[in-house]
């Protein structure tokens, strides 16, 4: 994680290697599927975009029903720009005051590197990295997305088309600000965690 551009959003490399605003028949059929994470935070919702991304969508709604994301972290926080989460590896690391005090090294060294097992192939698209968009990290390599998503906090069109957005925050303005307002250390690790306690599909 510390090796990548920090205005990037990726997925490190031992991850890559396990690892618009078009009507939709979805939304004119009654709304696109949605779903909550409950963060220490409180709790967010978003709708996923599966017109413009199914095989994202249906990925990350089949690992969240899964419980894959569940007692997770946002392990990079950098202000103006994303959070990023999805990394199994950032269960593990954190001291037990639930702070970068007494964390494991070695396991924090990991966050940023983990995935499902599988790669999601790009479904770059026209919508637009703006303000609570959820969007997906990979490596360099455009089809190595995995379990590792962000959410825009401003925005961000320098990562439009290159990386795949498939849902936007529909409430939880707050809780997401909160988030983006952690404390941080080198490497955009936030000091206290940023929990995602669960994922789930609505």
């Amino acid at each position: 994680m510390g090796s990548l551009d920090r205005r990037a959003v990726g997925v490190g490399a031992a991850a890559a290697v396990a690892l618009g605003t078009a009507d939709s028949a979805s939304a004119a059929e009654g709304g696109y599927p949605k779903m909550t994470i409950k963060t220490t935070q409180g709790e967010m919702e978003f709708e996923m975009w599966d017109d413009v991304a199914p095989k994202h969508v249906k990925s990350f709604l089949t690992l969240a029903k899964q419980g894959f994301f569940d007692g997770g972290a946002f392990h990079r926080i950098i202000p103006g720009f994303v959070i990023q989460g999805g990394d199994p590896n950032a269960k593990v690391g954190y001291g037990p005051s639930g702070t970068l005090d007494g964390a494991d090294k070695a396991k924090v060294r990991k966050w940023g590197t983990g995935g499902p097992g599988y790669n999601v192939p790009a479904e770059f698209n026209e919508r637009i990295h703006e303000f609570g968009v959820l969007s997906m990290a990979r490596s360099n390599d455009p089809d190595s997305a995995g379990s590792q998503f962000f959410v825009c906090l401003g925005n961000l069109p320098s990562l439009d088309r290159k990386y795949t957005t498939f849902g936007k925050l529909t409430k939880g303005d707050d809780v997401l600000r909160k988030i983006a307002a952690a404390k941080t250390v080198t490497g955009d690790i936030p000091f206290e965690r940023q929990g995602i306690e669960r994922v789930d599909p609505l």
